[in-house]
């Protein structure tokens, strides 16, 4: 094993925890509804960016660049000033969804660039402009602009013109799990000398004021003389951790406590306060910071004057070790240079198949971006609900609304985020995606993810799995099941490990799981399922999480073929189970036969009294049913109609002698329910090697539906599958009912609807978790068909290819989003000249939460390495296609 491999092995053998500490600060703590208290539950507005440097928060904290312990007691991160700033830059700024044209937004330019599982290494690089950063304009512009135009963002303004930035290269190198040394350069891109203030900054997050039984924790100075100073960090549970700041800094000492005379008018306890730091260095108020030098927040104050070109360096050290007398010598610098070693070669074992220095690169990037949105996230929604001992009780009308129900929720964990800033919070379908790639580097934090979801702190008693922080009760896709038997294929496939009581455990959880999708999301009890959210939006004629305008209910070619999905996700797990336990023979059985009769319904063909299946369109829809009882199909070409192409599983012919049990039962359902057999694809007729095959599409359907998805002129872009045809660009579908019409257009980058809100846009631009599943399809049908199966690719091109063919080729139309082009240009940014051309911008790379759908660029939350980050995987199995197909 590497030496990162052997760390994670003694991390799970918790001989030695090297993930004590880590990337767990997030990048925007307030604006979430853990941090809202308000009587309307306004959550965006009630903790704006104004309030942040000066209010505690209660539920997290956090910092630019920073890291904390997997309890987040004790916080680390940078701080700066640039002299002309009204505030100290201490976190990103952003819009908030009312603020933002498009909704939320972070307007900073920042960029993970290096991570490994254990967090042995970490680099990141902030962009921080000299002149004075325009909060005002941004606001004031976005908020001018409409839904029909782009959003405002900081390189719009200008601040970054000649050069006037410093590139701030924030790293971490672990000597030990607890001795972390700490590097921050500073390179100044002007033409002209500049100074700058840096502030490393040492916190604990408040507890106390929550809890007055907690004891106060406290941060003082040990030692300081021109070498370096010696800080003591004491807090009753972590123990002590002392700061070693190089050089002659000054020393700031304040109280992580909230300023209540700011905020609110009242007198505050403390004269010193949260930004009492802050009013020191940009205000000079001298009385701000305390004079005996102790406190719960502390910053060594550097001020650096860097010449045109320059770059200087700062280094700190937050170690367990008090007596270290050399703590930035010799050793500091081998510990560096071995620790990116170790990064380098634990990657490249990783990957060891020839790619591209740019495609290494764009891969590097995509794990750093998911290891650094790892989170510690803090949520106990029974607190929540009826406040803390000694603080002011929350609205009575909390009671009733958001996420009142989940009482049982309680969480405090180290999880897989979206991303930090956009996403402060876990969301149940985004993290099935994260897990993929997340496998491949660290498949014991991969299933740590699926086991916290599906345990009893998490997942109500009715099998429900709470969905993300804003609505746990809306629906989001029942990718679970996906996810878990994927992760333990990847780490048997990577790592030959079989953690087959991690899938047991998981597996029983997702029956209760199963069993509340049956018993809630089918209303006629016929198979067919409405399921409402489903994670995609704006993608109907309705906001699907809401009653219908109409009135009746929603067929869901989606929701039914998700449950398909499930169900060949649970049978696959079974047969996998059943390899050292026959019990799992009959519950392998029961998935066949309910996958059987969803097949059967989504058809129209069992008790539905509709099919979603639309014969002279050769596509699946929504299907609209009324209270008057007259069902209307909702005929958008959208990735709804795609959907149902997952919904795909092969049987070895091997597992089929091995299990006779399931073979027997298996048989008996195909002779005396031959109108179920007929309507999915053949259990009886081999494929290739005697596979058997269960789809909801068979070969006809399958080739129809691809006719579709690969025209250029609808679904198939340069970059990926559209999420909606693009024939509804001339031809907008409009339901014509009572009153009103409702419309879907085909939209290729941002929403110009208000449905649903926020910068979230299913109406045409490419969104990575679907494709990926539509690629993984593909190869199924491929491992089936073999090269029997050809499809013109693209539509209309008389060029013919396997489904194999096309699987690796809409994988590469999705990898060149972010590959330089033979100009050297990316797709991803558009027309963006500096990110594109400038030499200190255009290797670094921003993985947004969905692209255009006519030209790849970038679009919504524009650190959404989350499921954008299954870039990384894709890099992995088309690279080791390709040596398999050059052995």
């Amino acid at each position: 094993m590497t030496p990162e491999e052997i760390r994670l092995r003694l991390d799970q053998e918790r001989v030695a925890y090297w993930k004590r500490w880590g990337p767990y600060l997030s990048d925007r703590q307030w604006g979430t509804v853990r941090e809202d208290y308000s009587d309307n539950g306004t959550a965006w507005d009630y903790f704006p960016h104004d309030q942040a440097r000066s209010r505690v928060y209660r539920w997290g904290e956090d910092g630019i660049a920073g890291i904390s312990d997997s309890r987040q007691r004790l916080c680390f991160a940078i701080a700066l000033w640039n002299g002309n700033d009204a505030i100290l830059k201490e976190r990103l700024f952003g819009l908030t969804g009312t603020e933002g044209n498009h909704g939320e937004d972070v307007k900073e330019y920042y960029f993970y660039l290096d991570n490994t599982p254990t967090h042995s290494y970490m680099k990141c690089l902030y962009k921080y402009p000299q002149q004075a950063f325009p909060y005002t304009q941004l606001v004031e512009e976005n908020q001018r602009r409409s839904k029909y135009e782009p959003e405002f963002e900081l390189l719009d303004t200008g601040i970054f013109a000649d050069n006037r930035y410093f590139d701030v290269f924030v790293e971490y190198a672990k000597a030990t799990p607890d001795d972390i040394l700490i590097q921050i350069a500073i390179a100044n891109r002007s033409s002209h000398s500049h100074s700058l203030h840096l502030l490393p900054t040492l916190w604990f997050r408040n507890l106390w004021a929550w809890n007055p039984e907690a004891e106060k924790p406290f941060i003082k100075v040990v030692q300081s003389d021109s070498n370096f100073s010696l800080i003591e960090a004491n807090h009753s549970t972590l123990g002590t951790r002392w700061l070693y700041c190089q050089g002659d800094a000054e020393l700031l000492f304040t109280e992580n406590e909230t300023n209540y005379e700011r905020l609110f008018g009242f007198e505050n306890g403390s004269p010193y306060v949260k930004d009492g730091i802050n009013e020191y260095v940009v205000n000079g108020k001298t009385t701000a910071v305390n004079p005996n030098r102790i406190g719960t927040k502390f910053a060594a104050h550097y001020q650096l004057d860097i010449a045109p070109g320059e770059t200087k360096i700062v280094r700190l050290r937050l170690s367990d070790v008090q007596t270290l007398a050399d703590p930035f010598g010799a050793y500091f610098d081998t510990t560096f240079q071995t620790r990116i070693a170790e990064a380098d070669e634990f990657y490249n074992r990783l990957c060891p198949f020839p790619i591209s220095e740019d495609e290494r690169n764009i891969q590097r990037q995509a794990f750093a971006g998911l290891l650094w949105s790892k989170q510690y996230y803090h949520y106990v929604v029974h607190n929540w609900l009826n406040g803390d001992p000694g603080q002011p009780p929350p609205p009575a009308a909390r009671k009733t609304g958001r996420n009142h129900e989940w009482i049982s929720l309680f969480s405090e964990d180290i999880l897989s985020m979206p991303d930090k800033w956009e996403y402060p919070w876990f969301a149940a379908w985004d993290l099935a995606f994260h897990l993929i790639p997340l496998a491949v580097i660290d498949p014991d934090f991969a299933k740590l993810q699926l086991d916290r979801l599906t345990r009893e702190w998490y997942m109500q008693p009715n099998g429900q799995m709470p969905a993300y922080e804003w609505a746990f009760s809306d629906v989001n896709p029942p990718v679970q099941a996906w996810a878990a038997l994927r992760v333990y294929e990847i780490e048997q496939k990577i790592y030959q490990r079989s953690d087959r009581a991690f899938l047991q455990k998981v597996f029983h959880k997702l029956l209760l799981n199963f069993t509340w999708w049956v018993n809630r999301k089918d209303v006629e009890g016929r198979n067919v399922f409405q399921g409402g959210f489903l994670g995609l939006d704006n993608i109907g004629v309705f906001d699907r999480s809401k009653e219908l305008p109409t009135g009746g209910h929603l067929n869901q070619a989606d929701g039914t073929s998700w449950m398909g999905m499930y169900c060949l996700n649970m049978l696959a797990i079974a047969l996998e189970l059943a390899k050292e336990d026959a019990t799992y023979e009959d519950i392998a059985s029961k998935f066949f036969e309910h996958f059987l009769y969803i097949a059967d319904a989504i058809d129209g063909i069992g008790n539905a009294d509709i099919s979603l299946w639309n014969e002279e369109d050769g596509f699946y829809y929504d299907a609209l049913h009324l209270p008057d009882g007259r069902q209307l199909p909702l005929k958008v070409r959208s990735m709804v109609g795609l959907i149902p192409l997952y919904a795909v599983n092969v049987l070895e012919l091997a597992t089929l002698e091995r299990f006779p049990g399931f073979k027997r039962r298996m048989m008996w359902f195909i002779r005396n329910r031959p109108d179920l057999k007929n309507n999915v694809a053949c259990m009886e007729t081999p494929g290739v090697g005697a596979r058997r095959l269960l789809a909801i599409a068979y070969r006809s359907k399958l080739q129809r539906i691809l006719q579709r998805m690969l025209d250029e002129s609808e679904f198939l872009s340069p970059y990926g599958i559209r999420a909606v045809s693009k024939y509804h660009l001339e031809h907008p579908y409009i339901l014509h009912e009572g009153q009103n019409d409702y419309c879907v257009r085909y939209e290729p980058a941002e929403s110009t609807t208000s449905l649903f809100g926020g910068n979230s846009n299913w109406r045409g631009p490419i969104w990575f978790p679907v494709n990926y599943l539509i690629i993984e399809a593909l190869w199924k049908f491929y491992d089936y068909f073999g090269d029997d199966l050809q499809v013109e690719f693209p539509t209309g091109s008389g060029q013919k290819m396997t489904l194999k063919e096309v699987a690796i080729a809409l994988s590469n139309r999705l990898i060149d989003i972010f590959k330089q082009d033979t100009a050297g240009r990316r797709p991803v940014y558009g027309g963006q000249e500096t990110l594109q051309s400038d030499p200190h911008w255009r290797n670094y790379i921003l993985f947004y939460e969905y692209f255009h759908g006519d030209n790849g660029a970038g679009i919504g939350a524009s650190h959404q390495t989350g499921w954008t980050g299954l870039v990384a995987a894709m890099i992995l199995q088309n690279a080791e296609h390709k040596a398999q197909e050059n052995f």
